[in-house]
């Protein structure tokens, strides 16, 4: 079974067709990456998968649950990162953690054990007594990170999670998430704009003005367009340029 599969959505904002019949899936185990530019619909698509908008056409499985039918059964299986930072920052990483434990049902002490574990996967446990307000936005990123592992998703979503962050947060945070499919198995959808944050073994879906151009691996992209590069192959697609710019 597919950790998501988004068949024919479309969404609108008044007569502006933000999704115009989006499908796609993300694989377990998979890294797949969600290519758009800014106002591609990568937000959009994540507000429908997360039920902040209700999506009205198509349907949308997180491992074989529909969110509109099965909506609590779908989002147990779901952990998000947005792209806007959304940790208490007078609480310390461990409180941030288990209040969020606490929202999913967990006890006390399996919240803080599972605080504990999901640290550690971020490799951050020696600041667990800290508040968030003193760490840096890579390690901040993280810990939101962790947050989502506690309550053990089979779906990672990240929104343009490495936005604002400098080149060495930026590998950090990736690379945690890499680790987290290699690890745990988990199928990663990575929404962002960035070339430079592409691997060629990859699972790759080009977004541009609400339409799916593109889903495949990055050799069969380059293939497709005849490019010899992502950026290139990107340009060829959309008519749109795109740099590996940093962050």
């Amino acid at each position: 079974m597919d950790a998501l599969a988004v068949n024919g959505v479309s969404h609108r904002f008044g007569d502006f067709p933000a999704l115009d019949n989006v499908s796609l899936t993300v694989s377990q185990g998979s890294f797949t990456i969600l290519l758009g530019l800014n106002g591609a619909g990568k937000s959009t698509l994540f507000a429908l998968i997360t039920r902040l908008y209700d999506n009205t056409s198509g349907t949308i499985s997180i491992l074989d649950h529909d969110v509109r039918r099965q909506p609590t059964t779908a989002m147990q299986r779901l952990g998000v990162v947005f792209q806007a930072r959304t940790l208490d920052q007078d609480l310390t990483l461990k409180q941030n953690l288990t209040y969020h434990a606490a929202l999913h049902g967990l006890g006390n002490r399996e919240a803080r054990r599972r605080a504990d574990a999901a640290l550690e996967l971020v490799s951050l446990s020696d600041r667990a007594g800290e508040k968030v307000r003193n760490l840096s936005g890579g390690q901040a990123r993280r810990v939101e990170i962790a947050r989502c592992m506690l309550h053990r998703p089979g779906l990672l979503l990240l929104d343009e999670p490495t936005v604002g962050l400098d080149i060495g947060s930026r590998e950090s945070v990736i690379a945690i998430v890499r680790e987290l499919v290699e690890t745990h198995g988990l199928g990663v959808l990575w929404a962002t704009h960035l070339i430079d944050e592409i691997k060629e073994t990859d699972e790759v879906v080009v977004l541009h003005k609400g339409k799916v151009l593109y889903t495949g691996t990055v050799p069969g992209l380059r293939n497709h367009t005849g490019a010899d590069n992502v950026s290139d192959a990107f340009r060829a697609l959309t008519d749109d340029p795109m740099k590996p710019e940093a962050a």
